[in-house]
């Protein structure tokens, strides 16, 4: 079975002498509902269960008056076998964007104190079928994603104790011992092409075989067309469907800008915002946006119409390259990509394990008129950290004039290579970004 670390955040929630109902909100087949049930199997002597996707009869149950006593009294008509016991009981309503009414029914649930309530949903920001009422103040959220590149290592065999020694060479910032860094770039090499998704990730270790797991991958791409088909709005859905596919080739410019005129000639902010947003929204995309200076917060100095377009997971990624990306990524050694593509797929890579890390907002700094360029700006208690990503080990001129900034603590060169201090610079090989 897949480690995933949201098991804890689910623990911690559940452990909480007073807590509210609990939403998992993220993408589809994340492993939302496997996490849910392997959790409430081991967690609780009764687990009820109802996903409105596969059973959509039981929208009945939420059809007529919302309070919790009847909706126990619908649940017990609809499936006889469910027991609520005072204490030792679970709730799961998996798929709950299916359900509006359910959805509104969550702060009327959350008043029963006799069992515990987890909802899980795929489309929970977007405005399909929107619940009359929302449940406001009633609910806690946890973001999921699809497994993160620390996952990927459990389930690579990489162990707690492993991840930790790494983690205090990048605290004391010494050298990897080479024989470790080699092994690490390996399995990172092997994620940039696999990405976190859990039916992919499974089929890979079960099978050994990369073909496999990218067939998988192929099927999920389809999956997400069907879905951006489903759920967005008539005007939106052959748009949004084009932004989403455009991303490879919005990355291999050498200027990764998203470019509304690369999803169609002409193309415009007017025609195609509103389908980036609905991305965003489905927690497809990330947008990571340029910034005008390096004040906290960042976001102060956002320029709204700049942005870079990140998939939330690599692997969806590279699934919509051809073949010949994915071997010139696990073979290194050849070096016939080009500079542009590799650079926005290191790029995609960096971004994707940063937004698992729970970087809620990223930043880049590329001013229009100069030769400059940090991939990355986050906050951290010490102030505005730039990051500079490298897919090789060349020169950071960018980082190197940028770090000359009395303001400017430190920054990190990301790099295929070992770690390294230069004064201000600290430098890290790619898999390290885990740690920021």
């Amino acid at each position: 079975m897949l480690k995933r670390d949201v098991m804890k955040e689910i623990k911690k929630w559940k452990d909480s002498p007073v807590h509210k109902c609990l939403v998992i909100r993220g993408a589809r087949q994340v492993g939302k509902t496997f996490t849910v049930e392997r959790f409430c199997e081991k967690a609780y002597s009764s687990f009820i269960e109802i996903n409105f996707l596969e059973n959509p009869t039981m929208k009945k149950i939420f059809s007529g008056d919302l309070d919790a006593k009847t909706i126990r009294k619908n649940i017990s008509v609809y499936l006889p076998e469910s027991r609520f016991i005072p204490g030792e009981t679970c709730l799961f309503l998996d798929e709950i964007q299916e359900c509006p009414e359910a959805i509104t029914a969550l702060k009327f649930l959350a008043k029963d104190k006799g069992f515990d309530l987890i909802a899980s949903g795929s489309m929970l920001g977007i405005d399909y079928k929107r619940p009359t009422s929302y449940p406001v103040g009633a609910v806690q959220y946890i973001d999921m994603f699809a497994l993160s590149f620390k996952e990927f290592l459990y389930a690579s065999g990489i162990t707690d104790e492993i991840i930790m020694d790494l983690k205090e060479h990048f605290v004391n910032k010494t050298p990897v011992p080479w024989a470790i860094h080699d092994r690490l770039m390996e399995i990172f090499r092997l994620y940039m092409i696999l990405g976190g998704m859990p039916e992919v990730v499974a089929t890979y270790f079960a099978t050994d075989s990369i073909a496999e797991a990218q067939r998988k991958l192929q099927d999920i791409l389809t999956d997400y067309r069907y879905d951006i088909a489903h759920y967005a709005v008539a005007e939106i859905k052959m748009k949004a469907e084009e932004c989403y596919f455009s991303l490879p080739g919005q990355l291999s410019k050498e200027n990764h800008k998203f470019m509304y005129s690369n999803v169609e000639k002409g193309g415009t902010a007017r025609k195609f915002g509103s389908s980036i947003d609905w991305l965003k929204s489905a927690e497809l995309i990330k947008c990571v946006y340029n910034t005008k200076g390096y004040d906290i917060p960042l976001s102060s100095q956002r320029i709204d119409d700049n942005f870079r377009v990140y998939p939330t997971d690599i692997g969806l990624l590279i699934g919509m390259y051809e073949k010949t990306v994915r071997e010139l990524i696990i073979y290194p050694e050849n070096q016939v990509l080009g500079s542009a593509v590799k650079g926005g797929i290191y790029e995609a890579v960096i971004a994707d394990i940063l937004i698992k890390n729970g970087h809620k907002e990223l930043f880049f700094r590329k001013p229009e008129t100069a030769n400059f360029e940090i991939e990355f700006l986050i906050q951290n208690k010490d102030g505005v950290i730039p990051i500079e990503v490298k897919a090789g080990k060349s020169r950071s001129k960018s980082l190197d004039n940028l770090l000359q900034r009395d303001e400017i603590p430190y920054g990190y060169k990301i790099i295929d290579g070992n770690v390294g201090v230069s004064d201000k610079k600290i430098t890290i090989p790619h898999y390290m970004a885990m740690f920021l």
